[in-house]
């Protein structure tokens, strides 16, 4: 149950993540981010969570000609370090823990709204409403041992298609994403004697945006999403304690600095959580972007 990466996943906030750009932009962006708080495990074990850590991610977009249509793919990958203290019965540990979260990639198709454009026909380009569609693929590649309640990998693939629209009105614009992650089988979750074999039903998920320009690249966004379902079933016997319905409320500031230089900033916290990881999260970002050849 105290596998905190399992608990990330449904809670991203990624504002304008269906916006287009032209063919052949790319971007490097190198992420910070701290996360202070610990799982709400209500209901199902009396224990008490809590956790620090820092999360830094690197990550690189590319953006494509798919048929005719504006497209991108962008890989992250995380790598965490911190602190984490469980307590029950009076008796408390800590753990430490630094290493590679999963490997994530993404790719992003415009449905609606948005073809396929070189630079100079981006600039004559003014948004309406687009509509895209994306996969979002996590590879189990990061720290992972079945022995350990605390892992930074998930021991397994995860996989969440989504829709996302986005409509502008002038200097504002308005954002909403809905998907759901699919899991496959953990042969080995952490159990007692023994580790076991663990499956976890779908996670539905929304998510909400709206954004103020101010200038080409800065800009602000208020930012909320809520996810629901999760429910495990461990050795064959499953936890419907385990089931997730939260929410989580955020903002965002992006800043572009110079032509191939901006920074972001963003904060969010958990509104509602029934089930998981509660979390205050700051992060901060800074991104190099340019056209051409990767």
């Amino acid at each position: 149950m105290l596998g905190f990466a399992d608990f990330l996943v449904a809670q991203d906030l990624a504002p304008r993540a269906y916006l287009i750009t032209p063919v052949r932009s790319n971007a490097v962006t190198v992420t910070w981010a701290f996360y202070d708080g610990g799982l709400n495990l209500v209901g199902n074990i009396p224990i008490e969570t809590s956790g620090r850590y820092n999360v830094p991610v690197l990550s690189y977009y590319h953006s494509l000609n798919f048929f005719g249509r504006s497209a991108n793919v962008t890989a992250s990958l995380p790598y965490g370090f911190g602190n984490f203290e469980a307590a029950a019965l009076g008796q408390s540990v800590s753990a430490y823990r630094s290493g590679l979260f999963d490997l994530g990639v993404r790719l992003s198709v415009n449905l609606i709204g948005g073809p396929a454009m070189s630079g100079q026909e981006f600039l004559k380009w003014k948004q309406g409403t687009l509509l895209g569609a994306s996969l979002r693929v996590i590879a189990p590649t990061g720290q992972y041992s079945a022995n350990k309640l605390v892992n930074w990998g998930i021991n397994r693939w995860a996989f969440k298609p989504e829709l996302g629209c986005s409509q502008r009105w002038g200097n504002w614009v308005l954002d909403g994403y809905g998907g759901a992650w699919f899991y496959t089988r953990n042969p080995e979750q952490f159990d007692l004697p023994l580790p076991a074999p663990q499956t976890q039903e779908p996670i539905g998920s929304l998510e909400g945006h709206l954004s103020r320009d101010f200038s080409r690249g800065t800009w602000i966004s208020l930012d909320g999403n809520f996810w629901w379902g999760g429910v495990t079933t461990l050795d064959g016997i499953r936890k419907p304690n385990t089931r997730q319905t939260s929410s989580r409320l955020g903002a965002t500031a992006a800043f572009r600095v110079s032509k191939h230089n901006s920074i972001k900033a963003s904060y969010s916290g958990g509104t509602y959580i029934r089930f998981g990881g509660n979390y205050q999260n700051v992060s901060f970002a800074w991104q190099y972007s340019w056209f051409g050849r990767p």
